[in-house]
């Protein structure tokens, strides 16, 4: 049995950084948890979503971007394929190149997950203390900014 993590005061001046990383790791499972739309699995529905949010790719750069070997990106895209979530095509600007795009159908479970995970969200912010939501609403987007500007570009 795991003991509950101390819940962490918006107000102290040094959080510890074990305890936000056990913060965040909770919150990521919580939340993905709630996300059941389709019954992916975990790889499938990080894959979707990469897709849903950033549009076509090439099987290397999902691979590399999921941190999955291409062998392995290339089964869970053909096990996607035949569930008609996503096709590959060829890239409008090296027809060579072969690109992994979401369906409609896959834009549409990819559409209600996120909606499934914004709630469960809303859900956990809402019964926090008015600080404590403003708070949060102030640090998520603060470190998704931070996480964006350091990754290097494609």
């Amino acid at each position: 049995m795991h003991e509950p993590a101390p819940a962490l005061d918006p107000t102290a001046s040094e959080t510890p950084p074990e305890e936000l990383m056990i913060a965040v790791e909770q919150l990521v499972r919580y939340v993905r948890r709630r996300a059941t739309a389709g019954g992916l699995s975990t790889a499938a529905s990080s894959t979707l979503g990469r897709l849903g949010r950033e549009g076509p790719q090439r099987l290397t750069t999902l691979a590399r971007s999921e941190g999955v070997s291409q062998p392995n990106m290339t089964q869970l895209v053909t096990r996607m394929e035949r569930a008609e979530l996503v096709r590959r095509v060829a890239d409008p600007e090296d027809g060579r190149v072969v690109l992994v795009e979401a369906t409609e159908s896959g834009l549409d479970l990819f559409r209600r997950r996120n909606a499934e995970r914004a709630e469960a969200l809303r859900q956990l912010v809402e019964r926090l203390s008015e600080p404590e939501q403003h708070a949060v609403k102030a640090a998520l987007p603060a470190l998704a900014r931070v996480i964006r500007d350091q990754q290097p570009p494609d």
